[in-house]
């Protein structure tokens, strides 16, 4: 089975190079399930539920996020309405929508998604490595392949949530920090892992957002709205091809597309 997770889309650039590019990688790779974090979608910040529906229907079949999923306040009632579209699991089960879904695949095999959000310099939740043991607890049996997006800031907090799931799951993939790091591998017991995949947005920018607003803000130490930057839009993702039977990795390789 191949998999392909495509990096945080990041606004309208994002969506537009996203939706040139997803239909020609996915035939490229022989694509079985795409999955897409997609909590910058709107305007940066957050994502709609027109747009969540759009993404859906261009060819992704399950939607992950992070801290932005809250921005919208019409995403809330979607959550509860629209299982695939996961928010992480460690916010306070008293908030809408749920941290992992189950899915077929294309080829009519089950794929279990896990969203999980990071603590250091990210909000106050609970443990991500505590949550991400009662998550997989919940998953069917026979449910064998699982991908688990860590939404996280911190580096090592997500190379160690790699480690503690290393055989557990079928790939461990990290976002929210919009630049793809090289260090994509197999883990000795068979779980895929990369520290980042990457932004799907524009490159021409300071991770996503405009280089002109981001720079006020460090200039004068101020509050400034930031703006979507618009220029080189470009898709980065990372293909896995995994045993269905066994849920073990085979391989991982990174895609990038765009101008």
């Amino acid at each position: 089975m191949n998999i392909l997770f495509i990096g945080d889309i990041v606004a309208r650039a994002g969506r537009e190079v996203l939706h040139e590019h997803l239909k020609s990688i996915q035939e490229e790779y022989a694509v079985d399930f795409t999955i897409s974090n997609c909590e910058n979608a709107a305007a940066g910040f957050g994502v709609t539920p027109k747009i969540a529906d759009e993404l859906l229907s261009w060819g992704v079949d399950v939607l992950t996020s992070g801290n932005h999923i809250w921005d919208k306040k019409e995403i809330l009632p979607y959550l509860d309405a629209q299982p695939r579209l996961v928010r992480p699991a460690n916010y306070p089960p008293t908030n809408p929508g749920h941290g992992t879904v189950v899915v077929d695949s294309t080829a009519g095999e089950p794929v279990a998604v896990v969203n999980i959000q990071g603590l250091s310099f990210m909000p106050a939740i609970d443990d991500p490595f505590r949550a991400v043991d009662r998550e997989l607890e919940q998953i069917p049996d026979e449910v064998r392949v699982v991908v688990v997006d860590i939404h996280a800031e911190a580096t090592a907090e997500k190379v160690a949530m790699g480690w503690y799931l290393d055989g557990r799951v079928s790939a461990v993939l990290g976002s929210h920090t919009h630049v793809p790091t090289a260090d994509e591998r197999v883990l000795p017991e068979g779980t895929a892992y990369q520290t980042d995949v990457g932004m799907t947005g524009p490159f021409d920018s300071v991770i996503g957002m405009s280089r002109e607003s981001v720079m006020e803000r460090f200039h004068k130490k101020i509050p400034v709205r930031f703006e979507p930057a618009t220029d080189d839009a470009q898709v980065n993702a990372v293909v896995i091809d995994v045993n269905s039977e066994t849920g073990k990795a085979r391989s991982i390789q990174r895609v990038r597309r765009g101008q």
